[in-house]
């Protein structure tokens, strides 16, 4: 066991919940988390990107551990279910050319790579830094922890002054440190030098604006196993390296190095390199470096837990997060198979999670920011409620009830937002007269009623696998949404129906709505006008 205050494998920094009837302490290490995986229900971690971040963390030291971070020998769904029914390996496991798997094996070997403020190798930093940047021109703890107000941004959960700072403790520091690389600002940082480059401008991190996601089970084991994506019949453990494996720091001035497996694309695509500088006690950070990683083109590799949309020209982008949308949204997305090539395609880690649970909730973890800039505006964090299986694939696409539910959802509250824009310009008369307050207030009462509708309506549904009906009733949902729709419209525009002009225009905006209940499937096939899309 390494006794060093600030090493992340048993020292205790990693917020959980326990299942419920088991008890431990409220933070826990890398080494004990592993250990006691099975009794923790999940990770009590607020900060949605950090969240996301330490789960591909997890993720990638799972398949270390297990061994799962190679397609052989043999199945790799039969090894992982064995890991399901006995549990993490935890005695040490020799593996070829004087790799180790199991807990003890694997942090055994790499515990001094896992200290956060080691002189020679800080764990996911670079120590070149102090003698590369400005020493005089630091980050500072404010900029390095993302809630915080740093510069003239807003302050988010408390107010922080620039002439007290408050150190951060351990569990601060690493996932701050994880959210930097995973979330972090482009634009201007610390200036490096290094060679004959100087330069203080950074790339985006890889997920920067994206919306993740990740399945949940009831403990987490089953969680950590779900996540995991079968590699490559070619990837190596020898050249599949996470940051901490490498034996050299990488060269600044050249590419990022192309991920070559799983776990290299879950830790080793940061666009960003770090130091902390630690406080006296050694178990604070007192102040940070933050600048460039790679002076080279940005490389945004693969990744398996991310909705790729396509683009008209064939391009794929991931979904942004936004946190006016509800998961419930993007559900078919999740559950179905792409069907052709302008529909999204699903995250790969659903095509496996049902192998490991056919109980599972799916989590969506985001951060709503500027890709191109350094402003971040919310947290995204929802969950499912358990989904029971995948919808069956082999079903044509009109019949397939999940994806007509959302898209019945989705086409009401189009329908509703261009009934109130058009309302509103018709009272006002005015094209230059902002309907904001409007569209606001029309959002906030349909898309809640709306989720639960949809989640009413999905639990319902017949899952047998021989079943012809699946108890979808397509116009009884439609009634449904339209309602809910009809009911936002008129709670908001009722207060100018008492004027003759006021009404007129309420009237005729209303036949929008109308128009989509009358005859849905022709609505769901007439594209929505640019401005009523925008919001939505």
């Amino acid at each position: 066991m390494n006794t060093s205050a600030s090493n992340l494998i048993d020292q205790p920094w990693i917020p959980v919940a326990w299942v419920k009837g088991q008890s431990g302490p409220p933070e826990v290490g890398l080494r004990d988390l592993f250990v006691h995986a099975r009794d923790i229900r999940t990770l009590l971690v607020p900060e949605a990107p950090a969240h996301s971040a330490l789960l591909r963390l997890l993720y990638s030291l799972t398949a270390r551990i297990t061994a799962l971070d190679e397609a052989g020998p043999g199945s790799w769904g039969d090894r992982r279910e064995q890991v399901r029914e006995q549990g993490l390996p935890q005695q040490s496991i020799d593996l070829p050319h004087g790799r180790k798997a199991g807990i003890e094996g694997y942090f055994g070997q790499w515990s001094h790579r896992f200290d956060l403020f080691d002189g020679d190798r800080p764990w996911l930093q670079d120590p070149r830094l102090p003698d590369q940047c400005d020493r005089n021109n630091t980050a500072g703890v404010h900029k390095l922890v993302m809630s915080r107000a740093a510069g003239n941004n807003h302050s988010w959960f408390e107010h922080w002054s620039h002439d007290n700072p408050v150190p951060l403790d351990l569990s601060q520091s690493a996932l701050a440190l994880l959210t930097w690389h995973y979330w972090g600002d482009p634009g201007g940082l610390s200036r490096r030098a290094v060679g004959q480059v100087r330069s203080h401008y950074a790339k985006a991190s890889p997920l920067r604006a994206a919306l993740s996601y990740h399945p949940q089970c009831d403990n987490l084991l089953l969680t950590l196993l779900a996540g995991l994506t079968p590699p490559d019949g070619g990837v190596s453990r020898h050249t599949d390296l996470c940051p901490w494996e490498r034996e050299d720091l990488p060269d600044p001035l050249k590419p990022m190095p192309e991920p070559q497996g799983p776990c290299s694309r879950l830790t080793a695509c940061s666009q960003h390199a770090l130091c902390l500088i630690p406080a006296p006690d050694g178990e604070h950070t007192a102040d940070a470096y933050i600048t460039w990683a790679y002076d080279a083109e940005r490389i945004r590799p693969e990744d398996d837990y991310l909705i790729w949309d396509i683009t008209k020209e064939g391009k794929t982008s991931p979904r942004l997060a936004r946190s006016s949308r509800s998961l419930w949204r993007d559900i078919d997305a999740l559950l179905l198979k792409q069907l052709d090539d302008a529909h999204p395609v699903q995250p790969k880690v659903m095509d496996h999670a049902f192998d490991v649970s056919e109980y599972l909730r799916v989590r969506a973890l985001g951060f709503e920011q500027d890709a191109s800039q350094a402003a971040n505006h919310e947290y995204v964090d929802s969950v499912t409620p358990v989904l029971l299986s995948r919808v069956e694939e082999d079903a044509p696409s009109s019949e397939r009830p999940v994806r007509q539910l959302r898209e019945l959802g989705e086409l009401f509250g189009h329908r509703l937002e261009q009934a109130t824009k058009e309302a509103w310009l018709k009272y006002t008369d005015d094209k230059k007269n902002d309907p904001g307050a409007w569209l606001d207030a029309v959002a906030a009462r349909y898309w809640p009623s709306a989720e639960d509708e949809f989640w009413s309506r999905f639990r319902q549904l017949t899952r047998s696998d021989s079943a012809m009906d699946t108890g979808f009733d397509f116009e009884a949902a439609c009634r449904a949404f339209g309602r809910h729709a009809l009911d936002a419209y008129e709670a908001v525009t009722d207060c100018v129906t008492r004027t003759p002009r006021g009404a007129k225009a309420v009237t005729k905006a209303k036949s929008v709505i109308l128009a989509a209940l009358k005859d849905p499937h022709k609505a769901m096939q007439q594209p929505v006008t640019k401005s009523a899309a925008k919001k939505s």
